[in-house]
């Protein structure tokens, strides 16, 4: 069984957080080129106010000008992930996986179907059913209705089978600071947060404590999932 160490990172700059990803990413991208055992990396962060831009985004998703980015203290930041434009603040669990997908014989459709499932599993929990939508990635609820609404953006980078970049899940988020993006490039749904659902703030030490769990369990094939 292949290890994954988790990580938290507390609340740090994305800036940051993309540097130690990197330190993370790169020597172990270099290390199975080589045929080199490495480590599996699951980290957990919160981000103070950021607009971050997948490589495929289109800038006019970012609905405000930079003089405005300044007035609401966020930043913006073109990233090589998946996906096109999210947010990220304060009361948001940020993760970011950073594994070998062909040790746990996984391709990046299945990554991405498994992390969902996680992310299902964990709302299953707090008494909020999620599902998938079509065509989209991320985990949603009334995907199906004039009412959908995404609870957590996933996007990823891929390279040799090794990930970085990965999920961020609503929990006591300011959802006011979506108004300004086209999230995720829809301009047709919108998003919602835990707190939303549930009606009151959540523990995130608990949120992040059971969504470590889930994970590494389902990664290590310890834990079924709930369909």
């Amino acid at each position: 069984m292949h290890k994954i160490i988790y990580q938290n990172w507390g609340i740090i700059h994305y800036k940051e957080a993309l540097e130690k990803q990197n330190a993370l990413f790169n020597p172990k991208v270099r290390a199975k080129l080589e045929g080199k055992p490495t480590d599996n990396y699951f980290v957990l962060c919160q981000h103070p106010h950021v607009y971050t831009l997948g490589k495929n985004g289109q800038r006019n998703n970012l609905l405000i000008n930079s003089d405005f980015l300044n007035k609401i203290q966020a930043e913006y930041y073109e990233t090589n992930r998946g996906g096109d434009i999210t947010y990220h603040g304060y009361g948001q669990i940020v993760g970011y996986p950073v594994i070998d997908l062909e040790q746990f014989n996984l391709g990046l459709k299945d990554y991405i179907h498994l992390m969902e499932q996680c992310i299902i599993n964990l709302m299953y929990e707090y008494g909020i059913k999620c599902e998938r939508l079509k065509g989209a990635t991320g985990v949603w609820l009334e995907s199906n209705s004039h009412n959908a609404r995404k609870i957590c953006a996933i996007g990823v980078k891929v390279s040799r089978s090794v990930t970085m970049h990965g999920f961020a899940l609503n929990v006591n988020t300011d959802l006011s600071y979506f108004n300004y993006i086209n999230p995720c490039g829809f301009t047709d749904k919108s998003v919602t947060s835990m707190a939303k659902e549930i009606g009151g703030q959540v523990d995130m030490n608990a949120v992040e404590d059971k969504l470590q769990s889930l994970f590494i369990e389902m990664f290590q094939g310890r834990c079924e999932p709930k369909l």
